[in-house]
């Protein structure tokens, strides 16, 4: 299954799931918070020389910012359903076990859009050069991807 290119954030429903949430939190108990965080630091007296408050008042509007920056993703936002079934290609929302061929390292990897990419937690990005040079391959399939020292193979060992 393909993702559909300059449509929007291609996003898996968890990933959605998870967006919601974060606003959801943001908007109610951050915005609390901060609330109550100003109005702590505006009983001290004069905001001309309160550091408190002008620290408080910077984090607003770094919550207000990251909340409008996940709204505008969560609209961009294009729900791109996890492939179905056996399937055999590595496709959105499929995971896989990648073999690294220089290092002979055995990765588990899940094809997500740009937000939620995690390497970490095995989540690639699937507009990523990997992910790209990954999606829709075959297992047995082996993908050459440049890198500044050269070219990174990587075989699919098998579609979980």
């Amino acid at each position: 299954m393909s993702v559909p290119e300059n449509e929007g954030e291609p996003i898996t429903e968890a990933g959605l799931a998870a967006l919601k949430a974060e606003i959801g939190e943001l908007e109610t108990v951050g915005r609390r918070e901060i609330a109550e965080r100003i109005r702590i630091a505006r009983a001290h007296g004069d905001l001309k020389e309160n550091g408190e408050y002008h620290a408080a008042k910077e984090d607003q509007a770094h919550l207000e910012t990251r909340i409008r920056r996940l709204r505008q993703r969560r609209r961009d936002a294009v729900v791109v359903d996890a492939a179905e079934g056996p399937g055999l290609a590595f496709a959105f929302g499929r995971s896989a076990e990648v073999r690294d061929e220089s290092t002979g390292e055995v990765h588990t990897w899940t094809l997500v859009g740009p937000g939620e990419a995690d390497r970490a937690r095995g989540k690639l990005s699937v507009q990523s050069p990997v992910g790209k040079a990954l999606l829709d391959s075959l297992p047995g399939a082996t993908v050459e991807i440049p890198v500044p020292s050269g070219t990174r193979r990587l075989t699919i060992e098998r579609i979980l």
